[in-house]
């Protein structure tokens, strides 16, 4: 074995993960947030202590959205580098489940590192123990299985020799990346061992660029030089790849129309006049009458969620053939669709090059002419008489007039998402990141400062309606506490907003969504302006959307904290033009006249279904 070195298995796992670098010779693994407790802080805490000044760590607020911070830093540097997150055991490792699953839907790298039970069991049930009652190997840690992409417990210090490698293996795998769940049997962290010292020696980790086999390529070319209505749907993968402009390149020697799904929303500049916009449930009119008739769809790094397909209710074209440019065997095979299996960007370049001078008939330009022209005045200032409350579009709006060069506008649940989708204007690359894979409400102010850390010249507008911000706002101390300043516009329309729209909707009579629909004693009055400011943010009311805009041009004076701008809107109105049908299952059986009606829609949608 060479040469040794004795360490705890805590020392080792801290020592190899700082030897592993990007192709940019970055450590991989920018650093390690904490939150100690029983399960990790005598391990795990004095490992990362002896070694902060080569690996830092951060201390959050909540597990999950110090993880949710992690994944948001993953996403922005196009999993390029990624974090670590670790936590005691019982709660605190169960409170990072809900951030696992966001990662592993979204296919984004972070390492999850959970405290765990004694594995001598000597003191069994240990403080904050889960036991099963049928299985003596079950913890809470379990619960990481079906949403990590690996998962292992370490039972003995020397599994770290195997485990490891294939942890950094499947976050460095652009088809099988997602978390991974290291859960460190609280006893084992301090046991030592002795590690070859070959196994610390520096190591460079290639994320691979898999080609895609020439017959695939071959037949998704010869039906895109044969389609008279083609189109490109773009996902995520396009960033993830580093794509953005091969796609431009290839639609604009090749005349195809570009849909963009919310992963993929900034592949191309709105303003260009291939990208017909939003796609789907929460798209457009242009997009959606393009995609409606394609009768060539070629989705590129697209999971197809429902959002995006409209329920499989989008593409109608009965002659349509659908090719799916995926890393992912799985994504792209997904509802018969032809796969088209390796990388995005060498695709795209296959492709380019296998269509020579072909071009597509044009697409109708006055499609993207009709969609603004009909939502432009949505996000319009209101005038100086209109004394109504004002819209989530009239925000959008605003932000859209307050943004520069380096803007970043993110969002993850609630109103927001939707009507960023249909409405903000992404001017390049990487200025919009929605996390609508799992849609998880509370990510943003998380996410928003995981943005600032991946690209601290970035101008991050975080988007967030008051019940997401009353889900999980602690971080908003993190970010002070470490001087990273982003803004955060809360929209307050005193409840769920959007799934009050939804319930109604589908035929429900408003319940337990607004703030005066649910049961209460006393009526709520939140002051979201004195609860940020409580947390060290600065934070200013604005009275209308001409307030906004002056609160909005001032946040370039706050450099080192968050700037938290708080504006009551109308729950009621959304954008009526665009979106498309999506499947919510509606009663069979109810009283409600309003609930049959919307039944009676819901079976008829059922038959139209592609």
């Amino acid at each position: 074995m060479g040469e040794t070195i004795r360490l705890t298995a805590a020392q080792a796992l801290v020592r190899w993960l700082i030897a592993q670098e990007n192709e940019e010779g970055d450590s991989f693994i920018a650093g390690v947030w904490a939150i100690f407790g029983h399960g990790n802080v005598a391990g795990l805490g004095e490992a990362l202590y002896a070694a902060r000044d080569r690996l830092p760590t951060w201390r959050g607020h909540n597990e999950q959205t110090m993880a949710h911070a992690a994944i948001a830093y993953a996403k922005q540097m196009r999993r390029r580098r990624a974090m670590a997150v670790t936590s005691s055991i019982g709660p605190g490792a169960t409170n990072m489940v809900t951030a696992a699953a966001l990662a592993h839907v979204n296919r984004l790298p972070v390492l999850l590192l959970p405290g765990d039970v004694f594995a001598h069991r000597g003191p069994d049930p240990v403080l904050q123990q889960v036991e099963d009652f049928a299985d003596g190997t079950v913890s809470a840690n379990d619960c990481f299985r079906p949403v990590s992409r690996y998962f292992d417990r370490i039972t003995r210090p020397e599994q770290l020799m195997t485990a490891l490698p294939r942890a950094m293996n499947t976050l460095t795998d652009p088809a099988m990346c997602g978390p991974v769940t290291l859960a460190l049997c609280q006893d084992v962290q301090a046991e030592a061992w002795d590690f070859p010292v070959s196994f610390f020696a520096p190591r460079v980790w290639h994320i691979p660029r898999p080609r895609a086999d020439e017959g695939e390529l071959a037949r998704a070319a010869e039906a895109l030089k044969s389609a008279k209505r083609p189109v490109i749907v773009a996902g995520g993968g396009v960033h993830y790849s580093g794509a953005t402009d091969a796609l431009r390149e290839f639609v604009e020697a090749h005349d195809i129309p570009v849909a963009e799904t919310q992963a993929g929303k900034s592949a191309l500049p709105w303003d260009h006049p291939l990208n017909f916009g939003p796609i789907g449930v929460t798209g457009g009119s242009a997009a959606n009458a393009i995609c409606n008739e394609a009768d060539v769809i070629l989705a590129v790094g697209s999971r197809l969620q429902d959002f995006t397909t409209g329920s499989w209710s989008l593409f109608r074209n009965p002659e349509r053939r659908m090719f799916c440019l995926n890393v992912n065997a799985y994504d792209a095979a997904k509802h018969g669709a032809e796969p088209v299996q390796g990388d995005a960007k060498l695709g795209l370049e296959a492709l380019h090059a296998l269509l020579g001078e072909a071009r597509a008939p044009a697409p109708d330009a006055s499609l993207r002419e009709t969609w603004f022209a009909a939502v432009d005045p949505l996000t319009a200032a209101p005038g100086p008489d209109d004394n109504a409350l004002p819209t989530d579009m009239q925000v959008v709006g605003a932000v859209q007039r307050a943004t520069g060069d380096k803007t970043v506008v993110m969002g993850a649940a609630g109103t927001m998402p939707g009507e960023l989708h249909k409405l903000f204007k992404a001017g390049r690359p990487g200025s919009y990141h929605m996390e609508y894979g799992f849609s998880c409400m509370g990510y943003e102010i998380a996410g928003a400062l995981g943005i600032r850390m991946a690209d601290p010249q970035a101008d991050v507008i975080a988007m967030v309606g008051d019940g997401s911000y009353l889900m999980a706002n602690s971080e908003l101390a993190t970010a002070t506490m470490m001087g990273i300043p982003f803004t955060v516009v809360v929209t307050d329309n005193r409840g769920f907003g959007c799934i009050n729209r939804l319930q109604r909707a589908t035929g429900g009579a408003p319940f337990n969504n607004l703030l005066d629909d649910a049961v209460h004693a006393n009526e709520s009055h939140i002051d979201f302006v004195a609860h940020a400011a409580s947390m060290g943010a600065v934070a200013v009311k604005a009275g209308s959307i001409a307030e906004l805009e002056a609160a909005l041009a001032r946040r370039g004076e706050v450099t080192d904290r968050p700037y938290v701008v708080v504006i009551d809107t109308d729950p009621d109105p959304s954008t009526p033009e665009g979106g498309w049908w999506w499947e919510v299952a509606v009663p069979e059986v109810s009283d409600r006249a309003e609930v049959r009606k919307a039944r009676a829609a819901y079976e008829t949608a059922l038959k139209e279904r592609v």
